[in-house]
């Protein structure tokens, strides 16, 4: 199995942060919006740089979910960025009528997301984001891996016309894809070939999924490693190929197994060619304060949960 490195640990939202800037200097239709937390989804460059196209709009979500699909009307691209939880769950109302109903071209950049967000506690950590996102007709879903994917993805975004939601996170992770990838919105990565089970993997357990393919490999176990950044339009090429290899799946997802990337896989699979499949998720339940580390122990969201699923897909085979 190829042996991906780290090339030093950075946190998914400063990617976005990363790539609003360059958007700023390059785009001059992008603007951005925030809710009180410019440093914590990190646009305080895009704010520095480019004042006239940046708008605080304080502790008001909904009002920023509607002036951001007004900016739409005059040709604007906006960006809007506060907490995943706050981004999707305090503001779905707003995001149904005025932005997926109308199609407008809103991108939804949500950090903080999944259990992850750590010590905030379960009031935060928001589980089911992905499933309220992926069920609005119209709506792409994006949730990348690493620091320079998120990067690539929040500039890949600005391109596409139509809502976005743009998830990412708090902690520092493992940053392995490259600097200067170019993203393409519904095409997922394989990462590993493999012939005896494909694990498919979202945002922060696609690294997890690498180190859970090297613990299998050690057992003689080969492991396909695919990741997918982009939950809707999910890549069914990419999983009907990879499993009619291996015959068994294991998804892996930073998010409630009902909703998430997994039962979109289970459609895929239950229309298309039925074979044995395991949730690496959050199993209905709502999380808790600790530290990252931590919590995804506790909630079965790493690279041994994913080496245990694996074992036990391949035995249903």
């Amino acid at each position: 199995m190829k042996a991906y490195i780290d090339t030093g640990k950075k946190d998914t939202r400063s990617g976005f942060g990363a790539g609003l800037d360059v958007l700023g200097a390059t785009n001059p239709d992008v603007v951005a919006l925030c809710a009180d937390l410019t440093g914590s989804l990190k646009m305080d460059k895009f704010k520095a740089n480019h004042p006239e196209r940046f708008f605080q709009v304080g502790i008001a979500e909904a009002n920023m979910m509607g002036i951001a699909a007004g900016l739409t009307i005059g040709g604007k691209i906006p960006f809007t960025g506060t907490f995943a939880n706050f981004s999707t769950g305090r503001v779905y109302d707003q995001i149904r009528q005025s932005i997926a109903y109308s199609h407008k071209n809103v991108k939804i950049c949500a950090s903080h997301a999944g259990l992850t967000l750590g010590e905030d506690g379960a009031t935060h950590q928001i589980l089911e984001d992905i499933g309220l996102m992926k069920m609005l007709p119209g709506m792409t879903v994006i949730n990348p891996c690493d620091f320079n994917q998120t990067k690539a993805a929040t500039i890949a975004i600005a391109d596409h016309h139509g809502p976005v939601y743009l998830r990412f996170g708090r902690p520092s992770v493992a940053n392995f894809t490259p600097e200067d990838q170019n993203f393409e919105i519904g095409k997922a990565l394989m990462l590993a070939q493999g012939t005896d089970v494909t694990l498919v993997a979202t945002g922060h357990l696609v690294w997890e999924a690498i180190q859970a393919g090297l613990l299998l490999e050690k057992e003689g176990i080969s492991a396909e490693v695919i990741n997918i950044h982009t939950i809707k339009p999910l890549d069914q090429e990419a999983i009907l190929k990879s499993i009619a290899k291996t015959g068994c799946i294991v998804t892996a997802e930073e998010h409630n197994y009902l909703g998430g990337l997994g039962e979109s896989v289970s459609r895929v699979l239950a229309q298309n060619s039925p074979v044995p499949q395991e949730f690496v998720a959050t199993q209905d339940t709502f999380g808790e304060s600790g530290t990252p580390a931590q919590l995804m122990e506790k909630y079965g969201l790493n690279a041994d949960a994913i080496a245990r699923a694996a074992r036990k897909v391949m035995g249903r085979k």
